[in-house]
């Protein structure tokens, strides 16, 4: 994904707005580095409750993540997460995301953040990746064809 250009909007996808709270900054004034990730998996919960896909959770380890720092976020400003399924396999899944501030105190909106992460499925009990399920994949790879946000 390029980082400077609008994410897709065919792809499946699911974005959420937020508002930088206290707890979600540092001794620094702006946001603490783990806020991002909160709000990535806020936005990937979105998307898979969108998709009516509850079970994706607890069979879907993080097995790689990447996260570029762009910007700064500060209290009280606007955050607007994108989280988009870019490849699923047979075992695993990539996304690609953006978290964007909004106009904040007479600054433009501003990419803070922008990265990558990939999910296995790996089966209650088990200990290794396994094929999804077809109906989860089915479910997002419909959704891919859509064009639905």
């Amino acid at each position: 994904m390029n980082p400077i250009q609008s994410l897709p909007g065919t792809a499946t996808m699911a974005t959420l707005v937020r508002t930088i709270e206290w707890v979600d900054t540092d001794a620094a004034g702006h946001q603490h580095n783990s806020a991002v990730l909160r709000f990535v998996e806020a936005c990937e919960a979105k998307l898979f409750r969108d998709l009516d896909l509850p079970e994706y959770f607890p069979s879907a380890p993080r097995v790689r993540h990447e996260l570029n720092y762009r910007a700064k976020l500060y209290f009280g400003q606007q955050v607007t997460t994108t989280v988009v399924v870019e490849k699923i396999g047979r075992t695993s899944m990539t996304f690609s995301f953006e978290v964007w501030g909004g106009e904040f105190r007479g600054e433009p909106r501003v990419l803070a953040a922008h990265g990558s992460f990939v999910t296995a499925h790996v089966a209650q009990g088990g200990t290794a990746a396994t094929p999804w399920p077809a109906d989860l994949a089915g479910k997002v790879t419909a959704r891919e064809s859509s064009g639905t946000d």
